[in-house]
């Protein structure tokens, strides 16, 4: 996990602009590096590093003596790159994952380079040979990516939008910044005067089809045909896969656990995968909550049963409520049960940072888009609707809980691993028929948990435990969250301000006075950019008016049983 930052044709003092990249200082403590391109003066890449692999040569723009017109700034992990090194005999000059990018590159161009690529990134390749940029995100979204570009050219490139918003240029007083596509690559021509020239956005990758680098990985040969013992193989070897390929890091490996099925099963997977690769500390897992949170009690059950060195992080409403400004500047989204779900993980996040030294953290982000965890699912009309939801809430994960899991940790300083958003993984989940994949006997992800109900790897009472939204769990089911934050919230935003609502946010006008007073602290931090949100997150096939899922009926059917 890093920073990146690039500008191409600033009309404005480099040396002015780059203060915006120190926006994103949180996301490498370790080091930074601003660096011009050669033969171009109004072009400059920056960095802020958190070393996680090759300590001496981890710096960026990576170059290298065989291709020395090649730049790249990229933010991710390639798990992949040894394989892909070996299997072509790249010749590497460091041991950074990032490398193989420019050898790929080097030899088939940019199409076959992002497809091949097993992992999670955002890069900004440039090539001065050929006079060309290129810009790079992975399938879902998991590492962040914004860009601006105005009708002259000038292009400025960011992990986060924060480090964009304040850039100046000559022709645009107000720059439009917006979210680079998850899936996507894009074709830019550089011009001699630095500026650029948008050639082609290409979608490589769709999240239903096998990657392409499932020709060159080592997992070992999946059993055909749709039979449920054959099934639930195939999905434990490529779920085992999905951990193990994450353990790549010189640094401390920790693991959110809040207590569900799906955090349960990636911390038990990891330490399983750790003791197999004869790591020599314990791992540490964190759980967060109040007084009388079900997910505290429900985590130290999955400790217990694992043996992890378990850590408990409680925090009041007060301290809560203390945050949600400097979450919803961290995040970057106004969306109700994204800030509420915040909230939790960047306290977590915090303790992490200030007490522990685990740097890179494990957690379940994924699971419910994929594995159709919500509770709504219950009520999809029919196995091919749940599907197409289950699509577009994956294409849709950077806006919400993949934004949520990297904003939190990477204010921090944390790198994030998200195994259930395996390319490998949640493509074969994908493809298994439709009515294999529904919420079955009242219980919502049937499949996961029938697929490891033999293996022991965690307590039954976990496995069969139904959905808790992480912002609800977090609380007693006498006081959710949400109602601490509403009543709190009910005082701050008086009837007035909501009878105008309409007037003072046309876009995504809020209907509560929650999302009122959110969307204010939004405005104050990022004034003029409410369209970074399409829309808010809310379940569907229901009335809810709220995104809870303790609002739903089936959760409430479920609570009294």
């Amino acid at each position: 996990m890093c920073g990146i930052w690039a500008l191409f044709g600033s009309d404005d003092c480099l040396s002015v602009q780059c203060l915006s990249a120190m926006k994103i200082a949180h996301r490498g403590p370790d080091a930074f590096r601003f660096e011009n391109v050669n033969g171009y003066t109004n072009c400059c890449f920056g960095f802020h590093r958190l070393a996680v692999v090759d300590q001496l040569f981890g710096m960026q723009p990576i170059r290298v003596k065989k291709y020395p017109y090649l730049w790249l700034c990229y933010n991710g992990e390639i798990y992949n790159h040894k394989k892909l090194q070996h299997h072509f005999e790249f010749e590497y000059q460091t041991k950074v994952d990032g490398e193989i990018i420019l050898h790929l590159y080097d030899k088939g161009g940019i199409e076959q380079t992002v497809c091949m690529l097993d992992g999670v990134f955002a890069f900004i390749l440039l090539d001065t040979a050929n006079k060309k940029v290129f810009l790079g995100r992975d399938t879902y979204g998991v590492r962040p990516l914004f860009k601006a570009m105005t009708e002259d050219g000038f292009l400025a490139v960011c992990s986060e939008a924060k480090g964009l918003v304040n850039l100046k240029h000559s022709m645009t007083p107000f720059l439009k910044v917006e979210p680079f596509s998850p899936g996507h690559y894009e074709v830019l021509d550089l011009k001699p005067n630095g500026k650029v020239a948008s050639v082609e956005m290409v979608k490589y990758h769709h999240c239903r089809d096998e990657p392409l680098h499932a020709l060159y990985d080592n997992v070992e040969k999946l059993f055909p045909g749709f039979e449920i013992e054959t099934v639930k193989s195939n999905l434990r070897i490529l779920f085992d896969n999905a951990v193990k390929k994450r353990l790549m890091t010189d640094r401390r490996i920790g693991c959110l656990l809040s207590g569900g099925l799906d955090s349960s099963l990636v911390a038990a997977t990891l330490l399983k995968q750790l003791k197999e690769a004869q790591v020599q500390y314990p791992l540490q897992t964190f759980a967060i909550g109040m007084e009388d949170s079900p997910d505290l009690l429900a985590a130290r059950k999955v400790a217990n049963h694992i043996g992890s060195e378990h850590h408990e992080v409680l925090f009041n409403s007060e301290e809560g409520i203390q945050v949600l400004d400097e979450v919803i500047f961290s995040l970057e989204t106004y969306d109700i049960t994204t800030v509420r779900a915040s909230v939790g993980m960047y306290l977590i996040s915090k303790y992490i940072r200030k007490n522990t030294d685990s740097v890179v953290i494990f957690s379940g982000e994924g699971s419910d888009e994929l594995t159709q965890g919500y509770i709504y699912f219950h009520k999809a009309p029919s196995p091919e609707k749940a599907e197409e939801e289950s699509e577009r809430l994956l294409r849709e994960l950077y806006l919400f809980d993949v934004l949520r899991a990297d904003r939190t940790t990477a204010a921090h300083g944390l790198e994030l691993r998200v195994p259930f958003l395996d390319h490998r993984f949640s493509s074969y989940y994908l493809s298994l028929p439709p009515d294999m994949r529904v919420p079955k006997n009242g219980i919502e992800k049937h499949l996961l948990r029938e697929t490891f109900e033999d293996s022991n790897l965690i307590p039954k009472e976990i496995l069969w435990r139904p959905k808790e939204a992480f912002s609800d769990g977090i609380t007693s089911v006498k006081n959710s969250w949400f109602r601490i934050l509403q009543d709190y919230i009910e005082h701050q935003v008086d009837d007035a301000a909501m009878a105008s609502a309409a007037q003072k946010f046309p876009i995504n006008t809020p209907k509560t006075k929650e999302g009122y007073y959110y969307r204010q602290i939004f405005e104050n931090h990022y004034p003029g950019r409410a369209d970074w949100l399409p829309h808010y997150w809310m379940p569907r096939w229901t009335s809810a008016t709220d995104p809870s899922a303790r609002t739903l009926t089936h959760y409430k059917a479920a609570a009294k049983a």
